[in-house]
């Protein structure tokens, strides 16, 4: 089984020592790096890129945006999940717009970050259900059905928000990978967001998708 090299940005050294203790326990994690600093890990990311980072919002000299922005300059397709805590709401709307790929509760348990881990790393997206419907209720997002979705386009939508990649989706419905992005672009300019996190909340928004 594949390694899943991690690394943990988080300025907090009791909870990054115990989140460290946590990984080391699931046998296909493998915590290549940690740092209490934005700086030294884009220092880090200068030498190796790793399969997922877990980052902190709220960090001294350079915040976790700020952090993300830079690093994803660096590597677009870079895996970062955001540690939040429930009252970082404010931060939300920031962090998504920067790129990440999902929020994660810093009280989660161990089967839930491992979920969120393995879904991120193989495509998807990942939400903590308390983070999402919070997300959904405030979100500046469009709330209108601007324009109406096909019966195929809200199928792939549905899939799409439950963290499948295109490649997945194309074998499910049994229609080609280049088939499924044309319909991924058309639901993104019919929902006007920029990312599949944006299009998770607009989807819960507008009851297209639900929180189960």
């Amino acid at each position: 089984m594949k390694k899943i090299n991690i690394v943990i940005v988080d300025d907090h050294d009791l909870f990054r020592d115990g989140l460290k203790l946590v990984l080391s326990q699931i046998e296909n994690f493998n915590v290549i790096f940690d740092t209490d600093s934005g700086f030294l890990f884009l220092d880090f990311l200068k030498t190796r890129k790793p399969d997922i980072v877990l980052m902190d919002i709220d960090m001294p000299e350079i915040n976790g945006f700020e952090t993300t922005k830079k690093a994803l300059d660096l590597y677009p397709s870079l895996n970062i999940i955001s540690l939040s805590m429930f009252s970082d709401t404010i931060n939300y709307t920031q962090m998504i717009s920067a790129g990440v790929k999902g929020f994660v509760l810093k009280k989660a348990n161990k089967t839930e970050l491992q979920q969120a881990i393995n879904k991120v790393y193989s495509g998807g997206n990942y939400f903590s259900q308390e983070i999402l419907q919070k997300l959904a209720f405030n979100s500046l997002l469009p709330g209108g059905k601007n324009e109406s979705l096909t019966i195929r386009e809200i199928e792939i939508l549905n899939l799409v928000c439950s963290g499948l990649t295109s490649h997945e989706i194309a074998e499910k419905l049994f229609i080609s990978i280049k088939t499924v992005e044309t319909h991924r672009t058309n639901i993104f300019q019919k929902a006007q967001v920029r990312n599949t996190a944006e299009l998770l909340i607009w989807a819960v928004k507008n009851n297209f998708f639900s929180i189960k």
